[in-house]
């Protein structure tokens, strides 16, 4: 969780907070250290007691468990939380019968080809790993993109991609319609930031596909997200399927004859205030546009 003016930004910044994600933030810079902490155990030492004797797989697993629920209570992620923490209860599963030792011959480690085959497997996992790891860190090794795009399609290692890099600030997009240009009013989205007075909403496992890919948005151009202008075409033309998709259209007896894109910089509020957010004004993301 990274810091910013004795405050975690990991609530305020990630793409679709709940309410709990607002108080949680409020919380003294102590707290959020420790939750911080909380996080490195629970990503990287508790996968390691999956493999230990019974007693410490199960700590792993309620670890694990309970990481999953406090990012599932503070952030919509869909339904990736419930299907990790189905897959920790396999951790508590033990046989329901005694193992019986049977008498058998003892079994060959098997052939020298077999064996092989086995370590030049493992070494290049082990290397194409080390690769994906370096790469996080922009280390480059000579020879090293090549081995990467060679080893891509057969899908045995893949990078951590969910959020490796941890954006500091909140740009969200607002976008409005007008009819002459100069008095404008704004569309308001079904879950992703909008109108200051309005609390985060709890979504999940719902994937609000327009409302996730709007926060992705924010974080380029709308040169670099050509869908992006598909939609404000569509709500130039007023197409149903695509207002079905906002909470509320301020242009509902006909559509609107310009629209346009504001950037602003979203923050949680603080204790006191009536909002749960505060915003800036960053400028125009999407230039005033009609259909002619």
């Amino acid at each position: 969780m990274a810091q910013s003016d004795g405050d975690g930004v990991h609530y305020e910044t990630q793409p679709l907070p709940t309410p709990l994600a607002w108080y949680l933030h409020q919380l003294p810079l102590g707290l959020q250290k420790v939750s911080t902490g909380f996080v490195f155990l629970a990503e990287l030492a508790a996968p390691l007691l999956f493999l230990a004797p019974r007693r410490w797989r199960h700590l792993g697993g309620w670890i694990t468990v309970g990481f999953q629920v406090s990012i599932l209570l503070t952030g919509n992620y869909t339904f990736f939380n419930f299907l990790t923490i189905a897959l920790a209860m396999f951790l508590f599963i033990e046989p329901t019968e005694p193992r019986r030792e049977v008498a058998s011959e003892p079994r060959p480690l098997g052939s020298g080809g077999a064996r092989v085959v086995t370590l030049a497997l493992a070494g290049f996992v082990g290397v194409v790993s080390g690769l994906l790891f370096l790469e996080l860190f922009s280390v480059a090794v000579p020879g090293g993109n090549e081995v990467l795009r060679m080893a891509g399609p057969l899908r045995i290692v893949n990078s951590y991609g969910l959020f490796a890099v941890m954006t500091t600030t909140r740009p969200e997009i607002v976008v409005e319609g007008s009819n002459d240009g100069v008095t404008w009013a704004a569309y308001e989205f079904r879950y992703k930031a909008g109108g200051v007075m309005r609390a985060p909403p709890v979504a999940a496992p719902h994937q609000p596909r327009l409302d996730w890919q709007m926060w992705f948005a924010a974080l380029g151009t709308y040169r670099q997200n050509r869908w992006f202008v598909n939609f404000m075409i569509r709500l130039l033309q007023g197409e149903p399927s695509v207002l079905r998709l906002l909470e509320s259209n301020p242009f509902k007896a006909a559509p609107p004859k310009y629209v346009r894109a504001e950037l602003y910089l979203y923050h949680f509020t603080r204790w006191g205030d009536r909002a749960w957010w505060r915003r800036e004004d960053r400028g125009i993301y999407f230039p005033p546009a009609s259909l002619q």
